[in-house]
């Protein structure tokens, strides 16, 4: 389980596809704080650390990724030299930060508008029409693996959604949400409170 509040930025150092797909990761972590059989959220996506090494603030993980996991996330984001926004599963004890986030991608989307306001961002990005209905105004969403408040859902003819965020300095810098620019795909999990209360409308609705 995850809080969508990211601690660091990895990088893949290498990508070995064998039966599965095995990726290296580096990262500015303790590598004796990372344990084998861990979770990590890698860019929204739970993955599990198979070998660990490196030292303390240069530290290195190892994972694999199923043919499905590769097939569910942004085409192309799990190759060599690829950023990722980084977060240890949660420990009893640890603040909730953010919102409740499992790692587990629902869908892909695309961004359509980048702008600024202010200081910050504003991003644009449109859903699935399938997502559609989990995505409400000031509810949440993780946008790969970063836990955001929708600022705006404008739904779309074709009943995809365009929903828009707003990104303050300080999660464009520690995050890779600072490089999104327009026609760039992201992963998306919606909120398990908005996905459990949509199955109890359709039972309700039987």
């Amino acid at each position: 389980m995850f809080t969508g509040i990211v601690t660091a930025i990895g990088t893949i150092a290498a990508a070995d596809q064998r039966g599965d797909l095995r990726l290296r990761i580096t990262a500015p972590l303790d590598p004796a704080r990372i344990d084998i059989g861990a979770s990590i959220a890698c860019s929204g996506v739970c993955l599990t650390v198979v070998e660990r090494g490196g030292t303390a603030g240069d530290a290195w993980f190892d994972v694999d990724l199923s043919g499905e996991t590769v097939s569910r996330t942004v085409p192309g984001m799990w190759e060599r030299g690829a950023r990722l926004n980084l977060e240890p599963s949660l420990r009893l004890g640890d603040e909730l930060g953010g919102h409740i986030v499992t790692g587990h991608v629902d869908s892909v989307g695309e961004v359509v508008m980048v702008g600024r306001q202010g200081d910050s961002w504003q991003v644009a990005i449109r859903a699935r029409a399938e997502m559609s209905p989990f995505i409400a105004e000031k509810g949440s969403i993780t946008v790969n693996g970063v836990s955001l408040t929708v600022n705006d859902v404008r739904d779309r003819e074709d009943r995809a959604c365009d929903f828009l965020l707003n990104i303050i300095p300080h999660t464009a810098a520690v995050t890779t949400l600072g490089d999104l620019t327009e026609g760039a795909r992201v992963n998306l999990e919606i909120d398990v409170l908005a996905r459990y209360l949509k199955r109890m409308q359709s039972l309700a609705a039987r």
